[in-house]
């Protein structure tokens, strides 16, 4: 096989149709518009969702339910075990410290620290924490501000 002797499989490719070609092609006259109209008048387009006038679908059903989404933001958490992954001993724990270690990147609005995991290094945290993650911390020597 070359490039030169590649095709397309039959029926992959359609010509378009050309309407308004006379009336022996079966779609002249008003070219598969209908009669008359605002859909017939050249330059037509409609919005979406327009029916004609009458009230919408959209607009006809009645509003329901309040959706949280928006406001609801959820956590990032990050391990205790992960903390001793990447930090040293007496380290600092901090938001932006979190973000330099490639942890937290912004697109959640909070972070905060879980108990999963053990924990055998100091470390001063300075971010939200769960009441494991705390008592683990504490335990290690280090402190939660």
């Amino acid at each position: 096989m070359e490039l030169n002797n590649l095709t397309n499989t039959p029926g992959a490719r359609q010509r378009r149709k050309r309407v308004g070609r006379g009336c022996g092609s079966g779609m002249g006259k008003t070219s598969t518009r209908g009669h008359k109209g605002q859909a017939a008048r050249k330059g037509h387009k409609q919005k979406l969702g327009f029916e004609g006038g009458q009230m919408p679908l959209v607009r006809r059903l009645p509003k329901r339910g309040f959706n949280n989404a928006r406001f609801n933001a959820k956590a990032l958490g990050i391990n205790v075990s992960t903390l001793e992954k990447r930090f040293d001993a007496g380290a600092e724990i901090t938001v932006e410290a979190l973000a330099k270690a490639g942890l937290y990147d912004n697109k959640r609005p909070k972070v905060k620290i879980l108990g999963t995991g053990e924990l055998t290094k100091k470390f001063v945290v300075k971010v939200p924490c769960s009441a494991s993650a705390k008592a683990k911390i504490e335990a290690a020597g280090g402190s939660v501000a």
